[in-house]
């Protein structure tokens, strides 16, 4: 009982302390979620105490079964554990707000010149290819191990290819929860342990269905209104409510909602990708450059906020149930379902914009190889990678 007491107390925190800890993070977490979650694990868990190693385990699985930015939901986490809500909140600032700012001003800086399809344009495509490709072909391991849901991946990745409107994906995701729920609804995993959050259920389920709401409802109000924010609110909510496995599988995504309709070009799109890589932090702040090339200041922070919502909704929304929600079979059937579907989502994006307008001939494919080669096998950090397409591009251009 003592310790038991002795751990509540320990888990408070004031919001100051959890701004300039997360914030501390930000300047200096670089390498992608996987390297975020090491960051985060040496200054709250080893220096800090803030959790033990067990919930901390716990909390990081949930993140990775969610969709969204898995470090920064982890870091939301840890501040609602610390400080309720609020704490999540300073948190997610701290953590995220120094990449936002340097993407916004990099991207008000570029404005004023014009962005040429150079050389190095073009190898910040080969690489796109190739981070990309890795990123999916692990999420495709993980989340298509058996037929079935190699099945489910496939229709989705013939249904986005062959159909593309506003309301595609959806409809693609909610088939295929059912079609999960079907065939998996006996599928059970065990676990015996447990973690509670200071998060009540009614916030929870207000939570989630204001998620589920603004995911249908979105598309809905783009198609009958002919605002640009809310077109721009609904490409940015609907990327970030789809997307397993890190920042770089949003890229292809994002690049289909906004290069083809003409909101933004190819090179201002990677350009901007290439400078997300040189900042700390969590990935999706790549959303608050194209925001603002687009529109401006405004346009980055609604798009920061559009983009980050679905991964701030979920996690608050599952915290208080996460137990139940990963012993329960049946919502655990329907998620598997998902999570299929959103592999083929995500090839079919990477098939049309990024390889298409990237491999344009055996030089290119030879190209992308050896980049894959250095990010795979080499074990080589993704910002080594950028750098070399660039100078790589820059090089073959004069070929």
């Amino acid at each position: 009982m003592d310790q038991k007491i002795i751990n509540t107390e320990k888990s408070k925190g004031s919001l100051l302390e959890i701004l300039m800890v997360s914030t501390k993070l930000g300047l200096t977490s670089f390498g992608g979620p996987i390297a975020h979650l090491g960051y985060f694990h040496e200054e709250y868990i080893r220096r800090r105490k803030w959790m033990d190693e067990k919930s901390y385990a716990e909390l990081v699985a949930l993140c990775q079964f969610l969709p969204g930015p898995a470090s920064s939901q982890v870091g939301i986490g840890i501040g609602v554990m610390r400080a309720g809500v609020l704490g999540g909140i300073v948190s997610f600032l701290g953590f995220t707000l120094p990449s936002v700012v340097a993407l916004m001003i990099f991207a008000l800086i570029l404005q004023g010149y014009e962005v040429v399809d150079a050389g190095w344009i073009h190898g910040l495509k080969v690489v796109a290819v190739a981070i990309v490709a890795h990123a999916i072909l692990g999420m495709a391991q993980k989340l298509t191990p058996d037929l079935k849901r190699k099945v489910i991946a496939l229709v989705a990745l013939v249904g986005t290819l062959l159909w593309q409107s506003a309301y595609t994906q959806v409809i693609i995701i909610l088939f295929s929860a059912i079609i999960g729920y079907l065939i998996y609804k006996e599928q059970s995993e065990k676990e015996d342990t447990s973690i509670h959050f200071p998060i009540s259920r009614r916030f929870g389920v207000i939570c989630l269905m204001l998620f589920f709401a603004l995911l249908l409802l979105l598309p809905v109000l783009r198609e009958t209104t002919s605002l640009h924010w809310i077109a721009l609110f609904d490409s940015f909510y609907r990327s970030g409510s789809l997307v397993f496995g890190g920042g770089h599988v949003v890229l292809p995504l994002l690049e289909r909602e906004f290069v083809p309709t003409g909101w933004l070009s190819e090179e201002a799109f990677l350009a901007g990708y290439g400078a997300t890589q040189a900042v700390p932090g969590p990935l999706f702040t790549f959303a608050a450059y194209l925001g603002t090339v687009m529109k401006g200041w405004l346009g980055g922070i609604i798009a920061t906020v559009a983009i980050f919502l679905p991964a701030f909704l979920l996690i608050l929304g599952t915290l208080p149930f996460w137990d139940k929600l990963r012993s329960n079979p049946k919502i655990n059937g329907a998620l598997m379902g998902v999570n299929a579907a959103v592999v083929g989502i995500l090839i079919s994006a990477f098939y049309q914009p990024i390889w298409t307008s990237s491999i344009l001939g055996p030089i290119d494919f030879a190209f992308a190889a050896i980049l894959f080669s250095m990010l795979v096998y080499w074990k080589l950090p993704p910002w080594v990678i950028v750098l070399t397409g660039a100078i790589g591009g820059a090089l073959l251009s004069n070929l």
